[in-house]
């Protein structure tokens, strides 16, 4: 069973997809900035979330960021730009970006 995430068109991804994308993550942003991060994407992530805009537009820059990055796997590269769009566009709206 995926993890719902606010204003992301696909399918939930699978909380071991976060996970594997939160290793990638962790190679492709700084300490400081995966830090920032790392309590969604390190794999223990397992309750509800709800990210103010602020946040949210934060955590949307960070996840562009390491989806252009040139050692972000193409796979993967799509899962975080899609999560950074959905962040980015929930925070424009000034809502809370949710996870369920």
């Amino acid at each position: 069973m995926g993890i719902s995430i606010t204003g992301m068109s696909s399918a939930p991804p699978s909380a071991t997809a976060i996970g594997n994308l939160g290793k990638h993550l962790a190679h492709t942003l700084s300490s400081s900035e995966w830090r920032e991060i790392a309590d969604l994407f390190d794999g223990t992530f397992a309750d509800v979330a709800s990210i103010p805009p602020r946040d949210a537009a934060r955590i949307g820059d960070l996840l562009h960021k390491a989806a252009g990055h040139r050692l972000m796997p193409g796979e993967w590269r799509t899962l975080a730009a899609e999560m950074g769009t959905a962040a980015q566009q929930t925070a424009r709206a000034g809502r809370n970006w949710e996870w369920r």
